[in-house]
């Protein structure tokens, strides 16, 4: 049985703004993505028997079409008319439900896998325009690296790369939920000055000024999330008391993380941060450049 085994990595937002929310009920954002070196591992393996068979680590997550990583390889095998099967073996590393974009890059890896595997010979542009259809951030996790996102996600410009440096990323023991946050956020009264600096920080990426990155880091959804979840700002006051450039929350939450540009006062953030919450989910990370977010083997 040929198969193939992929790391579907995560992503963290270092800039986020909600322009406005549409007639359709969408909102429409602008918002800056980098991928991180924290990644789940999924096996693809081709069988004679049909059907899609999916195993999780994780035995609260869906093995069925209530998960992203499923509808993925079934829209595709459903467009070709694929006539064999699929197992998917699925190890869960990403925090779930923490604003890391976990589902989605679960996805993205299975839509990249399976044109392989079957060697449908679809472009990562096919992918992604396919991958839409899934989710606003599947696209993006297609592409990797770093990137503007604009629309609702799925309109995206490729950046000059992040600037290396240390990324430390706590996921508290919380549930955060994305509806919750986007009703609550109000963005059509917001003033002007409330919005994010995403061309501030689209500038310190052109100079590769990782001080200049950090200082316009900037989430509009904090707005709304800190206040019900004040764990969220004692994170980022931590991170920054413990020698962090700046810290945010990732996407609509509940993951906090910080820049660092020493791997020595990363690491010793990081253990002051799992000593300080055991309960947490804890990583130190560094970014990712370019499409080097996936490997594989046969």
């Amino acid at each position: 049985m040929e198969s193939i085994q992929l790391n579907a990595m995560a992503k963290i937002n270092l800039g986020l703004d909600v322009l406005r929310k549409r007639e359709d009920g969408y909102h429409e954002v602008r918002m800056i993505m980098q991928t991180v070196h924290i990644y789940d591992k999924i096996q693809l393996t081709r069988k004679k028997e049909p059907g899609i068979f999916l195993t999780s680590s994780l035995r609260f997550l869906p093995v069925n079409e209530g998960n992203l990583a499923y509808r993925a390889a079934q829209l595709l095998m459903e467009e070709f008319q694929i006539k064999e099967g699929l197992d998917i073996n699925l190890q869960k590393n990403i925090p779930v439900a923490a604003g890391m974009a976990g589902g989605s890059t679960d996805a993205a890896a299975v839509l990249i896998g399976v044109n392989k595997l079957f060697a449908l010979g679809l472009s990562d542009s096919e992918l992604m325009t396919r991958g839409v259809k899934l989710g606003a951030d599947v696209p993006y996790c297609v592409m990797g690296g770093t990137a503007l996102a604009e629309g609702i996600g799925e309109q995206l410009t490729r950046l000059p790369d992040m600037p290396d440096c240390y990324i430390l990323v706590v996921k508290p023991a919380i549930n955060v939920s994305t509806k919750f946050v986007y009703e609550n956020l109000g963005v059509n009264d917001l003033p002007s000055e409330a919005h994010a600096d995403i061309d501030g920080q689209l500038q310190a990426l052109e100079q590769g000024n990782l001080s200049a990155l950090c200082d316009a880091m900037e989430n509009i959804l904090q707005t709304v999330t800190e206040p019900a979840h004040p764990i969220i700002g004692e994170l980022k006051t931590a991170m920054k008391k413990n020698g962090a450039c700046n810290a945010m929350m990732s996407g609509s939450g509940p993951t906090v993380f910080g820049l660092f540009d020493r791997e020595e006062i990363a690491k010793a953030a990081y253990w002051e941060m799992r000593k300080d919450h055991p309960e947490a989910q804890i990583h130190l990370t560094r970014p990712c450049a370019g499409t080097e977010w996936i490997e594989q083997e046969a």
